[in-house]
């Protein structure tokens, strides 16, 4: 909302001496939202004024039209006699009263104006349009034509108020009052400690049988309809200046004196209005709700295919307009003209349901001033003091005569009222306000207080925010300034810090930070077009999704069963940057349900839910387990004099599985899978021991070329995710420090041959078991295929670690325990050490 300093002092008494920045001072301290304060016409110096055009000389030779005109400008330019301008412009003709800048001036943005010589003239200033004055576009890109009653050489700074402040507040939802002027006002008001002069406190005629036909259909979604007719309007007449530069001002274009008028009052007031051209209106006015499928053309040129919830507003052809929206083309306003102007308009001022208009305006993708404001609440008893005050001004401006009819259809309401302990604010805040401080406060924002200990509080029609005790405590403290809150810090009880399962979260993340990766956050939601590209069955349980009610987008409506679509689409993008060599990683979770979830309850606001309550909503939600997951594309290890480096691979994916699993204590077993999105010969399964059971902890490996394909991927784009809930189970006790044996270590290599469809973790499995506890180590550091050891075979070379905690190993003693693991590895997978 841009509220002008200088339309601000008209309800409220400021001193002369205030500032725009003094007002924000006291409007933030009582909680509203002062973004900016803008000077307009800063840095603006005259002589700026009125001018009327003599004469037009049309210069002829250059490559767009250039005029050489004179201008009466009074006695401004000191010798009365007419100033010589060469302008370019060419919507205004001899006659016309004009705005000129004279030498000597600054325009806005430090613009010096002097005499000079151009298109083969002396240019003796410059006839201004409204952007070079800084009073913004209005409509017509063009010079400033004003109406014709201004003499020349009246001062056209002060004429066009173009120095003023304005102060830009946004408006939080619950505060929609503060959306005019009289809201922001009345804030003013009680901040500085004046009276206010309400705007909205007119002498409005009763209603009678004798006003324009209306009937409401739906008094829930139409609790207020008031009608009044104007006729006798002169078509040509034109919104003063005065008006013209307020609503400027506050951000919005002059359309023609009717439409003006309206917005200034809903400006001005809070209440949305609607002028219709009664002459193209056919019968009666109607409030109801719209039929599936009806059609209506709005304002905007829009043809709009309505819903049945939409409320709308209707003559005997049907949908004139949308209600608390946008009015519908066939019954606008005519612009200026003698001939064909509009002569006749009924005026609208209705209070609609504000669920009813938010959802309209979603659904139809229009948010208009209009629906802005009545989707955060509209002041029900402001509509007949709208209608008054548009009609005083259309009788005032245009010359128009008010029917004597009124029309005002309402609903019956009960007035708001809350009962509050006295002493409830100062509960809330820990502060002793005392009874006379909560009614003067409460009284300020306008509820009617009646009471001792326990005070009966009727709200404002204009506050329907006001709902129960807290919001009216919320007042009081907000008034009596938050600053004076006392700060106390809170003292956290001792023994109490993270808990094991946050420890290992943040474990994981700083290994894997270690280990070069960037951690990357990504939107939890995904699309069915995405599960298609990583290539997963229909019967994978990752497409089993919960999807959203109002999703943030219509290609995304889900919420992820895994990790990999946001990091692949984060590495995707990196990629397309110019950034190849990519290690992302995110931890998060993940929504997976199981089809047993229940319908949940709506848990009341007014208590603590009870246990039970609780627990039947955790059982409508799904399993979400939090997963961490990695991609690698490019060089892993840069190339260089130091080395030549080597790319990113399935290794280093799995390797980020291990060293995940080396935080939590865990010995992970890698096995050859076949598992959507990885490639078939390149994937990995990725286990660890659960309560004595083998259990699936994730995959790794390099990604699909198919899935490659689809996502626009780096080729051989690598990728790994695991269960960190998995991992969390597996750990057995406390995490376990590394003990440091003293004694030597005896080192053993075996070369073993078997077939090539044997896996090497079967293999390693057998030799650990083999070579009992005096095994430290075990690492398979070679793997040979070739004529040499016979074809279908395979060599795999290990080095065997052995160190005894208590004394220095013998030859005999590290040959023997060798000998037992390539034994039983000889029993399982039938290995012959090689050369034997």
């Amino acid at each position: 909302m841009r509220v002008p300093l200088s339309w601000l002092r008209e309800y409220v008494d400021l001193p002369e001496t205030e500032t725009g920045r003094d007002v924000q001072a006291k409007l933030v301290s009582v909680g509203l939202e002062v973004e900016t304060v803008e000077q307009t016409g800063a840095g603006l110096k005259g002589p700026l004024v009125v001018g009327q055009v003599l004469t037009i000389e049309e210069l002829e030779g250059f490559k767009k039209p250039i005029r050489f005109c004179t201008v009466d400008v009074g006695t401004a330019n000191g010798t009365g006699e007419p100033q010589e301008i060469v302008c370019g412009a060419r919507n205004f003709s001899v006659g016309d009263k004009v705005v000129v800048v004279l030498p000597g001036a600054v325009l806005p943005g430090d613009f010096a104006i002097a005499a000079r010589k151009t298109y083969g003239k002396t240019s003796h200033g410059m006839i201004c349009s409204t952007d070079e004055l800084g009073m913004g576009d209005d409509g017509t890109h063009g010079i400033i034509v004003l109406p014709p009653e201004y003499e020349p050489g009246t001062d056209a700074i002060e004429l066009l108020e173009l120095v003023d402040e304005v102060l830009d507040i946004a408006v939080t939802p619950d505060r929609g009052y503060c959306l005019s002027m009289r809201g922001v006002a009345r804030e003013t008001a009680t901040a500085y400690g004046l009276p206010l002069r309400d705007p909205a406190l007119l002498d409005v005629p009763p209603p009678n049988a004798h006003g324009y036909p209306v009937k409401v259909s739906d008094p829930i979604g139409c609790g207020n309809f008031t009608a009044r007719t104007v006729t006798g309007l002169r078509p040509e007449a034109r919104s003063p200046i005065w008006m013209q530069r307020r609503l400027q001002k506050a951000g919005m274009r002059t359309v023609s004196l009717a439409v003006d008028i309206t917005n200034y009052v809903m400006l001005e007031l809070g209440q949305p209005l609607h002028a219709y051209d009664r002459t193209r209106v056919q019968g009666a006015i109607g409030v109801r709700r719209a039929q599936q499928g009806e059609k209506l053309t709005t304002l905007d040129g829009a043809k709009r295919v309505l819903d049945a919830q939409d409320l709308v507003i209707t003559d005997d052809r049907g949908p004139i307009g949308l209600a608390g929206v946008m009015g519908g083309a066939d019954t606008e306003i005519a612009d200026h003209a003698e001939d064909t102007g509009t002569t006749e308009v009924v005026v609208e001022a209705a209070h609609f349901d504000a669920i009813s208009i938010a959802r309209t305006a979603r659904r139809h993708k229009l948010s208009s001033e209009a629906s802005k404001r009545f989707e955060r609440g509209v002041d029900p008893q402001a509509a007949a003091a709208a209608a008054q005050r548009t009609v005083d001004l259309l009788v005032l401006l245009a010359g128009g005569t008010a029917e004597a009819g009124v029309t005002e259809i309402t609903a019956p309401s009960a007035p708001r009222t809350i009962a509050m302990p006295a002493n409830h604010p100062d509960r809330v805040a820990g502060v002793d306000y005392g009874r006379e401080t909560v009614v003067r406060r409460l009284q300020q924002v306008g509820c009617d207080v009646y009471g001792q200990d326990e005070l009966i509080v009727t709200a404002p029609s204009w506050r329907p925010d006001l709902a129960e005790p807290n919001d009216l405590a919320e007042e009081v403290i907000r008034l009596e300034g938050y600053e004076n809150l006392p700060s106390t810090l809170p003292t956290p009880p001792s023994g109490r810090g993270l808990t094991d399962r946050q420890r290992l979260h943040r474990r994981v993340g700083r290994a894997l930070a270690g280990a070069g990766y960037v951690e990357a956050l990504s939107y939890p939601f995904i699309g069915d077009a995405v599960l298609d590209q990583l290539g997963l069955e229909k019967d994978d349980a990752r497409r089993r999704t919960v999807t959203l009610v109002n999703p943030l987008s219509d290609e995304e409506p889900a919420l992820r069963t895994t990790l990999l679509p946001g990091l692949l689409g984060a590495l995707r993008r990196n990629d397309g940057r110019g950034s190849h060599d990519l290690a992302l990683f995110e931890t998060g979770l993940v929504f997976r349900p199981t089809g047993e979830e229940t319908k949940a309850v709506r848990l009341p606001v007014d208590r603590r839910p009870t246990d039970e309550e609780i627990a039947g909503l955790d059982a409508a939600l799904p399993r979400q387990p939090r997963r961490a997951a990695v991609v690698l594309a490019g060089a892993r290890e840069q190339a260089g004099w130091w080395s030549r480096g080597r790319p990113a691979t399935w290794a280093d994916a799995v390797e980020a599985a291990r060293t995940i699993a080396g935080e939590a204590g865990v010995e992970l077993t890698v096995r050859a899978d076949r598992h959507a999105p990885w490639h078939p010969g390149r994937c990995a399964a990725l286990y660890v021991t659960v309560a004595g059971e083998e259990t699936l902890l994730g995959h790794a490996g390099e990604l699909h070329p198919r899935v490659v394909k689809e996502l626009h991927l780096p080729e051989r784009t690598c990728a790994m995710e695991v269960e960190l809930d998995v991992l969390e189970r597996a750990v057995d006790g406390a995490l376990q420090a590394p003990r440091i044996s003293t004694f030597p270590v005896a080192t053993q290599d075996v070369a073993l041959v078997v077939s090539t469809e044997t896996a090497a973790d079967t293999v390693e499995e057998a030799l650990r078991e083999g070579a009992g506890e005096l095994l430290e180590s075990l690492r398979l550091f070679d793997v040979f295929t070739g004529e040499q050891i016979g074809e279908g075979n395979k060599s795999l070379a290990y080095a065997l670690r052995f160190r005894a905690p208590d004394r220095t190993l013998t030859v005999e003693e590290a040959t023997a325990a060798r000998d037992a693991a390539v034994a039983l590895a000889a029993e399982r997978t039938g290995a012959v050490l090689r050369g034997a």
